[in-house]
C-alpha cells in the first residue's frame, strides 16, 4: 500500500530514524502510525542486541551536581567511535543518564539501567534504542557518587577524564586544584596506608631481584642493598599516592603538605577516563584484505559454477 509523507513525517519524529525505515514499517503495519513506531522500536532492540558484543572503547564522561554542590556524580557512557561521541544524540542521553544517577542514587550500574527517564523510557531501553538509531553498540560502563560535608571540587577535561573530590576544611579554590590534581595524575590510592600489603610485598620482590641481577652491585653490602631498595619504594609509593604526589601546580610540593598548609584533608576522590582497561581491537589491514579477497574469490567461482 502507499503511505503518506506526512505520516512518515510523523513517524521520523517519533523514532529518529531514516525515511526509508520509516515508510518500509508503515507500509508492513497498513499505515497505522502506533503499530509502526512499535515495531520500528523491536527492529531496533533487535538491532542493538546483536551490536551487544562489540568493543565500545570511545565515549563521554558525564557529571552532574547537586544545586548545593555537596554531591555529584561521573557517569562513562561508551561507543565505539570518537565520531559519535561527539554527537548530539549521544551527548544529550549521557547527559540525561548523569541527571538521572544523580538523583536517583542507584546501588549499581543495572539500577541505573533501569532507571526512568523523562521521557518515559528506562535508562537500558533508550540506550537500545540509540544503539538502532545510531547503528553502534552503547554501554553504559561504569559510574561514582560523591557526596561531602564539606567542600567538593570537581574537573572535567574536555569530555574524557572527570574528577571529584570531597574535602573537610580548606576553600573552594583547594578543592577545584586537587581535582584538577586527580584528573592529571591518576592516583591509585589516596595513601600510603590503603596500599595493599600484597601489592608492596609484590614491588620489593621486583626491586630486590633487579639489585641481584645488576653487575654495579655486586660486592655491596646487604644492608646497603636494602636502602637502596627501601628508598626506591618510598618513591613509587610517592607516585601512586595521592598524598605522596607532588602537586601538579607545584611540583616541589606534595598533596600532603598542600593540605596541610589549607589545614584541610580529603575524604574521598574519584576519577574516571574514557575507554581506561577496555582492550580496543587492533585493525590488522594485512588480515583484513586477505579476508576481503579470499570472500571475494568465493563469490567469483559460485558465479563461475552458475554460468556453467
Amino acid at each position: 500500500m502507499s503511505v503518506t509523507a506526512e505520516s512518515v513525517r510523523q513517524l521520523r519524529e517519533r523514532t529518529g530514524a531514516g525515511m526509508m525505515e520509516c515508510k518500509k514499517a508503515l507500509v508492513e503495519v497498513s499505515g497505522d502510525l502506533d503499530a509502526a513506531a512499535e515495531l520500528m522500536r523491536k527492529q531496533g532492540l533487535a538491532k542493538a542486541d546483536k551490536k551487544a558484543s562489540r568493543v565500545a572503547a570511545e565515549g563521554v564522561i558525564a557529571t552532574a551536581a547537586t544545586a548545593d554542590g555537596r554531591a555529584a556524580v561521573l557517569v562513562e557512557i561508551n561507543c565505539e567511535t570518537d565520531f559519535v561521541a561527539r554527537g548530539d544524540d549521544f551527548t544529550a542521553f549521557a547527559r540525561e543518564v548523569a541527571a538521572v544517577a544523580l538523583a536517583a542514587k542507584p546501588a549499581d550500574v543495572e539500577a541505573l539501567g533501569a532507571l526512568q527517564l523523562g521521557s518515559g523510557e528506562t535508562v537500558d531501553e533508550k540506550r537500545r534504542t540509540l544503539i538502532a538509531k545510531i547503528g553502534e553498540n552503547i554501554s553504559l560502563r561504569r559510574f561514582e557518587r560523591v557526596e561531602s560535608t564539606g567542600l567538593l571540587g570537581s574537573y572535567l577535561h574536555g569530555t574524557r577524564i572527570g574528577s571529584l573530590v570531597a574535602i573537610e576544611g580548606g576553600d573552594a579554590q583547594l578543592a577545584k586544584d586537587l581535582a584538577m590534581h586527580v584528573a592529571a595524575s591518576n592516583p591509585r590510592y589516596l595513601s600510603a596506608a590503603e596500599v595493599p600489603a600484597e601489592d608492596l610485598a609484590k614491588e620489593r620482590d621486583i626491586r630486590v631481584e633487579i639489585m641481584k641481577n645488576d653487575e654495579k652491585n655486586k660486592g655491596k653490602p646487604d644492608a646497603i642493598l636494602v636502602k637502596i631498595v627501601e628508598g626506591g619504594l618510598s618513591k613509587w609509593l610517592g607516585e601512586i599516592t595521592l598524598l605522596g604526589q607532588p602537586f601538579v601546580k607545584d611540583d616541589k610540593l606534595s598533596i600532603e603538605k598542600l593540605l596541610k598548609g589549607g589545614n584541610a584533608s580529603i575524604v574521598r576522590y574519584a576519577r574516571l577516563e574514557v575507554g581506561a582497561g577496555i582492550e580496543k581491537k587492533k585493525d590488522d589491514f594485512v588480515a583484513e584484505v586477505k579476508a576481503q579477497a579470499e570472500a571475494q574469490k568465493l563469490k567469483d567461482d559460485e558465479k563461475n559454477k552458475d554460468g556453467k
